[in-house]
């Protein structure tokens, strides 16, 4: 299906005219409502990619595509440490239908962490070293979040040709 946008600030829909613009369908419920709303979209699986990550590689998301089949949630390894996730990275990721029962189940508990849900459906993982094929972790799961973090990908941006 055509890319979907899922973003709930008004003016949304003028960022990318050649994207179908979405607003949560649970509004409030951060990142893991975006996914719920890309799975409300429609039947099959979403692959979801946080809109902050400007170094994401085509053949990364293929790959993940490709290696998702018989897996609910299908995450790359990131290498990053210290966060509730571990080391994976759950926003850029495939994520299937059977995953929204136990998303709505998560909201129901106020638990809005991208891994809340993972103990109810098949996770598999995208290791570390094929990430590594693809690009270094640290460029690629790079995500602007602060003024310093874009000037740092304005430089990564300029090094990159």
């Amino acid at each position: 299906a055509p890319p979907l946008l899922v973003a709930n600030a008004p003016d949304a829909p003028s960022w990318r005219p050649d994207l179908h613009c979405l607003a949560d369908v649970r509004p409030g419920m951060g990142s893991l409502g975006g996914v719920y709303t890309a799975l409300a979209a429609g039947p099959g699986p979403v692959l979801v990619v946080a809109w902050d990550m400007p170094f994401i590689e085509r053949p990364l998301l293929d790959l993940l595509v490709r290696e998702s089949t018989g897996w609910d949630v299908f995450l790359p390894e990131s290498g990053a440490r210290g966060h509730r996730s571990g080391a994976l990275e759950p926003l850029c990721a495939v994520y299937g239908p059977a995953c929204r029962a136990p998303i709505e189940r998560s909201f129901a508990r106020g638990d809005l962490a991208m891994i809340s849900f993972h103990e109810s459906v098949r996770v598999g993982t995208l290791s570390l070293d094929r990430v590594r094929e693809v690009g270094d972790p640290g460029i690629l799961f790079f995500n602007v979040n602060e003024p310093a973090d874009l000037e740092r990908a304005e430089r990564l941006w300029r090094q990159r040709g």
